[in-house]
């Protein structure tokens, strides 16, 4: 029987790789995403809805349709997230904090929390996280999103331990720096905030682990369909980092 998939932010970058690769495998795809254009752009197969994983009565109706279309749901990718703000923690707004932490932190929350009650009354599921290595070290000027990979981890973790006796694996996918538009994004911000040339920021991003280059949405999607397959069926309760092995989490120059 195919794999019924949901993936959160899966119409573009990591959440997009993830559907295209599920896909190929035979899976059956529902995705979430709050950019329009990007959702008309996926295949027509895939279902879809537009909405903001921070807004609970959207994904209340989003998980009615879904039992009501699919009547299960095998795995959950809970993938949403965006960069937050680059700046000292002093300078850094409440407003900004707060919706850097509710977008990446929140949202795994809330998919986690109505995908649960399906996957434990089927006994079966898997539930990924995206974290990133964020979440494992710290980062300067990153303090919202920092905060907030750091707690994504911590809720797969409590997943894991609640839902394992039901037969439901968690697990967190950490990725290193992402080859994509976001990645760009930062690193002009950063290089701002220090005063450095885009290009030095670049290069020290991936001289900063041991295989020396960034990670390509690819990289993340194929480590989600092995979380999700028969071969890792012990497989739980993991911060799993794929990332060319980090030496040095604060790029250097």
């Amino acid at each position: 029987m195919a794999q019924k998939v949901l993936i959160t932010a899966g119409a573009t970058g990591i959440g997009r790789a993830m559907a295209d690769a599920f896909s190929s495998q035979g899976a059956e795809v529902w995705i979430a995403d709050v950019d329009e254009a990007a959702l008309d752009a996926c295949p027509e197969e895939w279902r879809r809805d537009q909405l903001d994983v921070t807004d609970e009565i959207a994904i209340s109706k989003l998980f009615a349709r879904l039992h009501a279309d699919w009547g299960e749901l095998s795995v959950l990718c809970a993938n949403a997230g965006i960069a937050g703000p680059t700046a000292p923690v002093e300078e850094t707004s409440l407003t900004e904090w707060r919706r850097c932490v509710s977008v990446n932190l929140e949202g795994a929350f809330l998919f986690s929390k109505y995908a649960a009650p399906a996957m434990k009354s089927q006994k079966s599921g898997v539930i990924i996280l995206t974290s990133s290595t964020a979440g494992l070290y710290g980062f300067m000027h990153r303090a919202p999103y920092v905060s907030a990979k750091w707690g994504v981890i911590g809720l797969m973790k409590t997943l894991a331990i609640e839902l394992g006796p039901f037969n439901i694996r968690a697990n967190a996918i950490c990725p290193g720096g992402v080859e994509g538009h976001r990645l760009d994004h930062v690193i002009e911000r950063e290089a701002a905030a220090k005063g450095v040339r885009v290009e030095e920021v670049r290069e020290a991003y991936a001289a900063g682990t041991s295989m020396r280059r960034l990670v390509s949405p690819t990289d993340i999607a194929n480590m989600a369909v092995f979380l999700a397959s028969d071969a890792a069926q012990l497989v739980s309760g993991q911060a799993i980092a794929v990332d060319g092995h980090t030496e040095h989490p604060e790029p250097k120059f």
